[in-house]
């Protein structure tokens, strides 16, 4: 054991030569909050018309217990928890990519309009073609990507200030929530009501056929922005810090933008614009793990936390009714967003 920077980090040798270093109360903090999340799922696995309590939950998932409750958990509860964890893990990756690129708390992909122009994406692609998964995929990585590139262009000047790229995010997202709604005014009423309650974020009807193609991306995702080290650490000290320690700035900030609107991406064409779990996650781990910057292990643990109770709120709170997610996100996340706004303006 030794202290690094004021932070307790434990040195790990696997095999002789390689060594690493590991902060403690990161690490811890990442495991309680996984196990916070696992614990919901459980619940969420047991909870419904058809009640198991948790242990038959994890006989169910080991393969014991009857066939109709194997059926229950493994087949029609499993997926939807999945998804939960994992597309909260992407948005809060996402969240902590766009926040340490902006240096500010307020750069989200929500708040920048990356999700708005997702969902444009997703509306354009399903009144051309059809709303099948991988045409839905495709519109929201296009629209994302197009409208990150609308922002950084007219952001750039000399640099991309964060501050400035906010503004211009939330301006193009304005624009963005005009155009989707007469998307939705001018498209028949069945196609019209499909669009609505998909766009407010929800896991509903979601199964196996979803998990395979959002874990695979989303894992891979994860493992880019592993490969690209601690590039994102260094450009938050600093354009000319970065490029001092040999960063090259464009080419590196670039690449997080695109991984980042592509997690946000594959977030919204399963599951629809999911609100402030990409806000909020980021922030609550930094404040958690004490950490002198965005920290990026904490911020996925954080979001699939974040992710995975809302949902269980969404099913149980008005049971047999279930809300979508992403009603729950938005008014948990609008006090938060409220409380940041005023915390932003005193400063």
């Amino acid at each position: 054991m030794s202290v690094d920077f004021g932070r307790r980090v434990l040195v790990v040798r696997p095999h002789r030569g390689v060594s690493g270093r590991l902060s403690v109360r990161p690490a811890l903090v990442c495991l309680a909050l996984l196990l916070a999340a696992l614990a919901t799922g459980v619940l969420a696995l047991g909870a419904g018309e058809f009640t198991l309590t948790p242990s038959e939950v994890l006989g169910a998932l080991a393969g014991e217990g009857t066939r109709a409750a194997r059926l229950v958990v493994v087949e029609w509860r499993l997926p939807r928890v999945l998804l939960a964890l994992v597309i909260g893990a992407a948005l809060g990756l996402a969240g902590a990519v766009f926040q340490a690129l902006t240096g500010n708390p307020l750069g989200s992909p929500d708040v920048i309009g990356f999700g708005t122009g997702a969902y444009t994406g997703v509306l354009v692609v399903t009144v051309l073609a059809g709303n099948g998964y991988y045409l839905v995929a495709a519109g929201a990585l296009a629209g994302g990507l197009a409208t990150a590139a609308v922002v950084y262009l007219l952001a750039h000047r000399r640099g991309v200030p964060g501050f400035r790229l906010i503004i211009v995010g939330i301006a193009v997202s304005a624009m963005l929530a005009s155009v989707n709604q007469w998307f939705i005014v001018t498209v028949d009423l069945q196609a019209a009501f499909a669009a609505m309650l998909w766009g407010q974020g929800s896991l509903n009807g979601l199964g196996w056929a979803q998990v395979t193609p959002v874990v695979v991306t989303v894992g891979a995702l994860g493992l880019l922005l592993i490969g690209y080290g601690p590039r994102l650490s260094l450009l938050e000290m600093g354009e000319d810090a970065a490029a001092a320690l040999g960063v090259r700035v464009n080419r590196t900030r670039l690449a997080y933008l695109v991984i980042g609107v592509a997690l946000t991406a594959v977030a919204t064409a399963a599951a629809g614009p999911i609100s402030f779990v990409a806000l909020a996650a980021p922030q609550l781990a930094q404040r958690l793990t004490r950490t002198p910057g965005i920290a990026l292990l904490p911020s996925a643990a954080m979001g699939a936390c974040l992710l995975m109770i809302s949902d269980f709120l969404a099913q149980r709170a008005f049971a047999p009714t279930q809300l979508p997610v992403g009603v729950v996100t938005v008014s948990v996340g609008g006090l938060y967003f409220v409380w940041l706004l005023v915390r932003q303006a005193r400063r």
